[in-house]
């Protein structure tokens, strides 16, 4: 059986996560791509064609010329919805591109929402920097199709957002911006899993952000059950955007009681979070997902561990500059806890500072069944490593 697999620059998710599950599935697979070369680097062994995976119609045309196809997929947020087209021309098992297109676009999914009568979140868009005359402030700015908080700001008034709106604009000519109001409370994901006809719920994460007006997320730390009207407030939202197949990672804030999305990502959550995930539920998540695009029914029990505790660390950087000293790679084993740490700059490699993910410099993940033991594993491993930004 042929997967076509769609991406843009190679990530851990599909390195470490997709790839090797289409293995052990057996699956023939053929990345298309607009970065050929960096998969192919990335996946020697691994078909590799080029491809405008932005345009759905190059994406039919490009598999209609080569294998028949048994599943499109892609794990990016930026080509769901050409991947949806795909499958839908080729009557393959996949996402309604309707829903993938309201995830993706953040206006179209407030007014969805709103039509739905699930929720009402004052917001406008824009395409110039000007200061709508009703804006309730503080309101965040935000590109309308973004992603990993980039470009994300809370703005206090008329002139920081004219100013904010004015230097995002200039560095993403023709995009679209949107300007909301912003929704206090704690920040949570939803991990969900569906094949159209069952739903499994993988628990989430609760997200500690660095100070406003950014929006990084420097901490994941795991939930294995949000209260129970909480998880019904997010998947009432969830089916009035059609979302239902494959994983979803879904950002909401809770207030009162009250559960109000933030943003839905139509795919399996990232940077790292579904690698630990699959560690920490001992279950072949990856698989899981792949065969949903295959059409295979999920079993009615997935079998995932529930006592798991587990949290992700994002060392940041703070300044521009190089960086010159940092820890390897590294694995360990500490009183209850199992530690992973992955680099994600290499020593020497100079970068401005994003106030994004892209600021990252690694990522510590942690498992466990005690969270006291995990926090503390966490802690005791970060307090004995440096890293050193030279400016």
């Amino acid at each position: 059986m042929r997967l076509y697999l769609l991406a843009l620059n190679p990530t851990d998710a599909v390195s470490e996560g997709f790839l090797p599950a289409a293995a052990r599935l057996g699956l023939d697979v053929t990345v298309l791509t607009d970065q050929p070369a960096a998969h192919r680097r990335a996946h020697p062994d691994i078909e590799v064609l080029e491809c405008d995976v932005r345009d759905f119609r190059a994406v039919i045309s490009r598999v209609s010329t080569h294998h028949r196809p048994d599943a499109v997929f892609t794990n990016s947020d930026h080509l769901q919805t050409q991947a949806a087209l795909a499958t839908d021309y080729f009557g393959l098992p996949g996402k309604d591109w309707r829903a993938a297109l309201r995830c993706k676009d953040k206006a179209e999914m407030r007014r969805r929402l709103a039509a739905a009568g699930v929720d009402t979140v004052w917001s406008t868009e824009l395409t110039e920097p000007v200061a709508p005359g009703d804006a309730p402030y503080p309101c965040v700015l935000k590109p309308r199709e973004g992603v990993a908080s980039e470009d994300v700001v809370l703005v206090d008034g008329p002139e920081e957002l004219v100013a904010h709106a004015k230097e995002i604009l200039e560095r993403r000519p023709g995009a679209a911006l949107l300007v909301e109001e912003y929704l206090p409370g704690d920040l949570f994901t939803l991990e969900t899993l569906g094949d159209g006809r069952v739903r499994h719920v993988l628990g989430g994460f609760r997200t500690d952000l660095s100070p406003p007006p950014y929006f990084i997320e420097e901490r994941l730390t795991y939930v294995p059950a949000h209260p129970g009207p909480v998880v019904a407030q997010v998947l009432e939202q969830l089916d009035a955007l059609g979302v239902g197949f494959g994983a979803c990672h879904t950002e909401f804030v809770v207030r009162a009681g009250r559960a109000r999305i933030i943003e839905v990502n139509y795919r399996a959550i990232g940077d790292q979070c579904d690698l630990l995930l699959a560690r920490l539920l001992e279950i072949p998540l990856f698989e899981h997902i792949l065969r949903t695009h295959l059409g295979e029914p999920l079993p009615a029990d997935l079998g995932a561990r529930r006592d798991g505790a587990a949290r992700l660390d994002y060392p940041c950087a703070d300044r521009a500059g190089t960086l010159v000293d940092a820890p390897p790679a590294t694995e360990l084993d500490v009183e209850g806890a199992h530690l992973t740490y992955r680099p994600l700059r290499e020593v020497g490699e100079r970068h401005e500072l994003y106030r994004t993910n892209r600021d990252y410099l690694g990522v510590l993940r942690a498992t466990g069944t005690d969270q006291p033991a995990v926090d503390r594993a966490v802690a005791e491993f970060l307090v004995g490593r440096r890293w050193e930004i030279q400016s």
